[in-house]
């Protein structure tokens, strides 16, 4: 018998022999209404916010609220356009500099924390242990513990009213290290060592071996850091009107009272679209890698 026939006849065996689960019929109908339901909980607010912008003013303002508007219009986006551009700062300022900080901050992010988790990592040295540990302290201070010694720092380099003073933070968060060495303590160190063997220098062996098999971390970090910079408004940073973010102007729209309500609406929808965007495109490529990259020694 050759080899052909003896792993047919394997494979027959082994379906022949296949532990079948042990829920019945009734479970898999159960198990599937309570993650019907989990799903439902969980879109509901994105589609009642959707909904609420697609509500003319008097639907917005009824009481009590209903979920599905009975006249939907896009009256309440093009309001929101018009608004934006009778400031003296045009629209499109806002936009790039929300766009350059936001690509700017999360692709520095990605790169310094993936390089100094990839030393972490794989390569042992005085101190190294310590510093991991101290990146993981500071994890457990948010935003408003660590303001204004940022501001102090930004005052001190003279980047107070710059784009550097929003990126630098965000290229220095401990997030995307603590995410990005985790992973990278999984990648086998015989591949590095054969690459070595290879020729391979050490950034190479970074870039093009190292980089492609942590593609979940990375991406994972990039939703993380997009999420918090487009969001992100920092009018603490910033002064300067033509420097701002895309946000400030977005929140001094839904502050003009009950008449914008529908354009505040406007502005939820839009805030929340982006990141959500960009997670839908990355989804898909981060349960492929994960199904594909799993490398062990």
């Amino acid at each position: 018998m050759n080899s052909k026939n003896m792993y047919k006849d394997q494979t027959i065996h082994h379906y022949k022999h296949r532990r079948k689960p042990n829920r019945s019929l009734g479970g898999d109908v159960g198990i599937y209404i309570f993650l019907a339901i989990c799903s439902a909980m969980m879109v509901f607010p994105l589609f009642f916010a959707i909904c609420n912008a697609l509500k003319p003013l008097d639907e917005v303002l009824k009481n009590p609220p209903t979920v599905l508007p009975r006249n939907p219009t896009f009256d309440n986006f093009s309001d929101l356009l018009i608004t934006m551009s009778q400031g003296w700062v045009p629209l499109s300022r806002y936009i790039w500099n929300t766009v350059f900080i936001t690509v700017a901050g999360t692709l520095g992010h990605v790169v310094f924390a993936s390089m100094a988790a990839y030393v972490l990592a794989k390569y042992n040295f005085p101190g190294g242990n310590l510093f991991f540990r101290l990146a993981v302290v500071a994890l457990m201070f948010s935003g408003y513990v660590t303001g204004i010694p940022n501001y102090l720092i930004m005052c001190k380099l003279h980047m107070v009213d710059t784009y550097w003073s929003l990126i630098l933070p965000a290229i220095g968060g401990s997030l995307g290290l603590f995410l990005m060495k985790q992973f990278m303590d999984g990648f086998p160190m015989s591949l590095i060592e054969a690459a070595k063997i290879d020729g391979a220098s050490e950034f190479l062996i970074f870039w093009k071996l190292v980089m492609p098999n942590v593609k979940p971390a990375w991406l994972t970090i990039s939703i993380f850091s997009i999420q918090n910079l487009w969001n992100n408004a920092q009018i603490t940073y910033i002064y300067t009107e033509s420097k701002k973010m895309l946000r400030y102007a977005l929140d001094q729209v839904a502050l003009g009272g009950i008449a914008r309500t529908g354009q505040q609406n406007a502005v939820i929808v839009f805030t929340m679209s982006v990141p959500i965007v960009f997670f839908i495109f990355s989804q898909s490529q981060i349960m492929e890698t994960m199904a594909t990259s799993g490398l062990k020694d």
